[in-house]
C-alpha cells in the first residue's frame, strides 16, 4: 500500500521536468483551469515525474508529440495531486491508440466453456501491466467536452488494484472508515441499477452499472469533470471521493 504520511513521498517537488513553453499549455487543459499556482506548480512535479517513471508509447502507427505526452501526463496528475506518484507504482508503460482499439477476453461459461469476446474500448488497465487509453478520448477530455475522461477512469482502476483486484475497494487511508464508504458506494451502486433497469435518466454514466469496479472508475471520472453534478446526485461518494482523493473539486466551481 502506498504511503500516506509523506506530503511528498518523492522527495522535493521539481519545476524544471517540464518546460515552462510545454506546462503553459497544459496548464490551460480543462482539468488544470480550476487549480491556483501553487496546486499547479505541484501538477507540474508530477506530470515531470510521470514522464519520467512511465513509458508513453503510441501503437501503431501513432506518432506521439512531446505536448502530446506533457497532456497525458498532466491530467494523470490531477487524481494523486495529494496523494504522491508512489500511488502509480507496480506498472510503467501506457500505450496510447489514436481512437478506440479492439480488446480480446476469453471467458468460461458454467458449462466449462470457453469463449472469446472482441469489443471496442477507449481504455483499459492491466493489473501490473501497461494503461491503454485512446488518443481521442484524452483529447475530448483535455478540451471538456463529452462526460468523461479516459485518463482518469483508467488510472482509477489502477489504484483500484492496489487491492488486489478491481471492486471499487482502494486502499482506504487510516482516517477512513470503510463501512462508510461501503454504505455510500453501494447505495449509489443500487440507485443507479434500479434507474438502468427502469430506463430512466441516470446522473452519471450508465457504464458505471456494470459492477462496483466500473462504477468506482466512472464516479472519479464525474468527481473531477462533473463535481457539482456527482455531489447533488450522489452526496454520500461524492463525500468519501473527497476524503479519499484529499480534494474538493466542487469548492472550486463555486458549489
Amino acid at each position: 500500500m502506498p504511503s500516506m504520511k509523506r506530503w511528498w513521498p518523492w522527495g522535493r517537488p521539481r519545476h524544471d521536468a517540464i518546460p515552462e513553453d510545454a506546462w503553459a499549455a497544459c496548464a490551460e487543459l480543462f482539468l488544470l483551469r480550476r487549480y491556483g499556482a501553487e496546486e499547479q506548480a505541484r501538477l507540474r512535479a508530477l506530470a515531470g515525474l510521470f514522464l519520467h517513471s512511465k513509458e508513453i508509447r503510441g501503437a501503431g502507427e501513432l506518432a506521439l508529440t512531446e505536448s502530446m505526452r506533457c497532456n497525458i501526463a498532466a491530467q494523470a496528475g490531477v487524481p494523486i495531486l495529494n496523494l504522491g506518484m508512489d500511488w502509480y507504482d507496480g506498472w510503467h508503460t501506457v500505450i496510447v491508440y489514436a481512437g478506440d482499439f479492439v480488446a480480446r477476453h476469453q471467458f468460461m461459461d458454467e458449462a466449462g466453456v470457453v469463449h472469446e469476446v472482441q469489443e471496442g474500448l477507449s481504455g483499459e488497465s492491466w493489473e501490473r501491466g501497461p494503461l491503454l487509453i485512446s488518443w481521442e478520448g484524452v483529447a475530448e477530455a483535455a478540451r471538456g467536452e463529452g462526460w468523461g475522461n479516459v485518463v482518469i477512469h483508467e488510472l482509477a482502476h489502477k489504484l483500484d488494484l492496489l487491492n488486489g483486484t478491481v471492486n471499487g475497494m482502494p486502499p482506504l487511508h487510516a482516517d477512513m472508515d470503510r463501512p462508510a464508504w461501503t454504505g455510500a458506494f453501494e447505495a449509489a451502486f443500487d440507485d443507479l441499477g434500479r434507474r438502468v433497469a427502469a430506463g430512466w435518466a441516470t446522473p452519471i454514466d450508465d457504464y458505471a452499472a456494470e459492477n462496483s469496479g466500473e462504477f468506482f472508475a466512472v464516479v472519479s471520472e464525474a468527481f473531477f469533470m462533473h463535481p457539482l453534478d456527482l455531489r447533488e446526485a450522489y452526496p454520500r461518494v461524492y463525500a468519501q471521493l473527497s476524503r479519499f482523493y484529499r480534494q474538493d473539486p466542487a469548492a472550486h466551481e463555486g458549489g
